[in-house]
């Protein structure tokens, strides 16, 4: 067996980082320039275009981390204290009597003068309203120091960072109201083949439902992407060339199906007529044939036509792509090391992700690995890798790649 994290070798085949370096590069020859400035509330899932950078002390002055009170220590000779002051959140406090306490409480300013805050756990309060304070105390107890989060003029999210809830509440907290992002990518989606027919019509002979369209059209809004549904082609040259012809406004030309070389490779007949085309031959499984081209200046990258195939090449390669293209240094999806909870006896030239999941803190796979079954994917969370020239034992280490990981 090879150990676990060394590829093996891949005789023709293109392996994987090389086809994924490959397609980065691409992306950042053409990236996407446009902004546009949004509302906080509307850029989830957005890349931000410039850095932001803070303009203000987080907290902007010393706070309290506890409910309790406030006191110089060194006022503190073990008997009670009176209280001088109450000070909530979100109200400016006196400066601190020498030789009493504030109650105050969590989040309220510290008042000039105090540099403790004891827990009102900490403390009992006496008949005559005076505090007792029954632990230790020591300058600099539960107060967070001003700046203790952001500083002026610090980076705070370089450009390039996608936006989730925590970078938009991020945000809020450094009172922005708009972000400059870029524009989203138009991506145009379209499937090939005759055998292809949309969910609600009748099937006839020969014939299956399109699949891949909804996945990839969902993904990539998921994505914030700008999708153009471009339907399905027939397979036919003059139709293909005048279908992708009109889809000159997309960043993006996304197809699925029809890449092998072949009689039927009409959208590859295409672009090598009025284009460039690049076909890898990946040491991947499932997705051996991925296309990578230009029509009229274009990008068309074709997926291979398997639901599980389209799947993987679109999770590991296509999507990293189009993040790039974003602008979104950091592409790769997470993946982590865990015990395979199954044996695989049979070493094979390609690099295998396979659809499974994790039961007890060992991968399992789903039991039909065939590249036509989408419910695989369904039943897994997430992808099992298994590199070239391998085989497995149960207990043997292998990567996991969660699906949460690409799907968003």
């Amino acid at each position: 067996m090879n150990p676990a994290g060394k590829p093996g070798k891949t005789g023709s085949l293109m392996a994987v980082e090389v086809a994924l370096a490959r397609l980065l590069e691409m992306a950042e020859a053409a990236p996407i320039r446009e902004r546009e400035r949004l509302p906080l509330a509307q850029v989830e899932g957005r890349v931000l275009a410039a850095d932001l950078v803070s303009t203000l002390d987080l907290p902007p002055w010393p706070n309290s981390a506890m409910d309790g009170y406030a006191l110089r220590v060194s006022d503190w000779t073990g008997e009670p204290l009176p209280v001088s002051q109450k000070i909530f959140a979100g109200k400016a406090p006196d400066p601190l009597e020498p030789g009493t306490c504030a109650r105050i409480f969590t989040g309220a300013p510290v008042p000039a003068g105090a540099d403790c805050v004891e827990m009102q756990e900490n403390a009992e309060v006496q008949a005559d309203e005076r505090v007792r304070f029954i632990e230790s105390m020591s300058p600099g107890q539960n107060i967070r120091p001003q700046g203790q989060e952001t500083t002026v003029g610090e980076l705070i999210l370089p450009a390039g960072t996608r936006l989730g809830p925590i970078e938009q509440g991020l945000a809020a907290s450094l009172g922005c109201a708009e972000l400059e992002v870029i524009r989203k990518v138009r991506v145009a989606v379209l499937s090939t083949g005759d055998e292809l027919l949309e969910p609600g019509q009748a099937l006839g002979p020969g014939q299956i439902y399109n699949s891949n369209r909804v996945l990839l059209c969902s993904w990539l809004q998921r994505l914030g992407c700008e999708v153009i549904d471009a339907g399905i082609l027939v397979d036919d040259l003059a139709t293909t060339r005048a279908r992708l012809g009109e889809l000159k406004d997309v960043d993006l030309i996304l197809s699925t199906g029809g890449v092998s070389v072949g009689e039927a490779d009409f959208l590859g007949i295409a672009l090598r007529e009025e284009g460039e085309l690049t076909l890898w031959k990946l040491a991947i499984k499932p997705g051996k044939p991925l296309t990578f081209g230009h029509f009229r200046g274009v990008p068309v990258i074709g997926l291979p036509g398997n639901p599980a195939s389209t799947l993987v090449t679109f999770a590991l390669l296509a999507r990293p792509y189009l993040m790039r293209r974003m602008g979104v240094k950091d592409v790769e999806p997470l993946k982590f090391q865990v015990p395979a909870g199954f044996d695989w006896p049979k070493a094979g030239n390609r690099r295998e992700y396979l659809r499974g999941r994790l039961e007890k803190g060992r991968a399992i796979i789903y039991r039909n690995q065939s590249s036509g079954v989408l419910r695989s994917a369904a039943w897994a969370d997430g992808l099992v890798e298994v590199l070239e020239d391998r085989t497995l034992v149960e207990g043997d280490w292998v990567g996991f790649i969660p699906l949460s990981e690409v799907l968003g």
